[in-house]
């Protein structure tokens, strides 16, 4: 299968107006068409930076996580880095800058590793993973005035746990690090 995504069946906008704008949350909303003529006059869309993610191995095979309080939940959860893309910051740029930033490991080999939309029906950015492999701490942190974030080394199997028990609550943390998982699996299988 190829082409999957694509822009058929797309709406005609026939107005739009923004209702908020403030760097962490930007609001529109827009009158639409659909392919078939009807309107939806209230169709409400949140403007966000591209993100990026980055899952980071050590050299002897373990995960540097983080910590951090997520105040829409009102909890403390463990996440892997990710950050936003600054403006004109290739996604691969940005995805060292914030893990050397949060954690002070860099260096290694770098790979793509998946691409997600947050929620294709109201939010405009992107979130990109990237795997980082034979990370070393290089540095200490470097963090914005407002981020409060431990880090953690956690094993394979400590993380595996993690998700097992639903205890990694980001969505868009959850899936590349199960895409991760089962294709390390697969490579593993196929070896034997």
């Amino acid at each position: 299968m190829k082409n999957t995504v694509t822009e058929e069946g797309k709406w005609n906008v026939l107005s739009s107006e923004y209702l908020f704008k403030r760097p962490w949350l930007t609001v529109r909303k827009e009158c639409v068409e659909l392919p078939d003529g009807r309107k939806n006059p209230e169709y409400y869309i949140i403007e966000y930076p591209d993100w990026v993610n980055v899952i980071a191995v050590t050299e002897d095979g373990n995960f540097v996580m983080e910590r951090q309080y997520r105040h829409a939940l009102g909890k403390t959860c463990y996440e892997i880095p990710c950050g936003v893309m600054e403006p004109g910051e290739n996604p691969m740029e940005a995805a060292k800058r914030e893990l050397l930033e949060e954690t002070g490991y860099g260096e290694g080999e770098w790979s793509e590793f998946m691409t997600l939309s947050p929620n294709p029906s109201t939010n405009t950015n992107i979130s990109h993973t990237f795997v980082a492999r034979n990370v070393r701490k290089i540095a200490s942190q470097h963090l914005d005035a407002t981020e409060d974030i431990s880090v953690h080394i956690l094993s394979k199997e400590d993380l595996l746990n993690l998700l097992r028990n639903g205890e990694i609550l980001q969505a868009l943390m959850a899936a590349p690090l199960w895409k991760f998982f089962y294709e390390a699996n697969r490579r593993s299988e196929n070896l034997k």
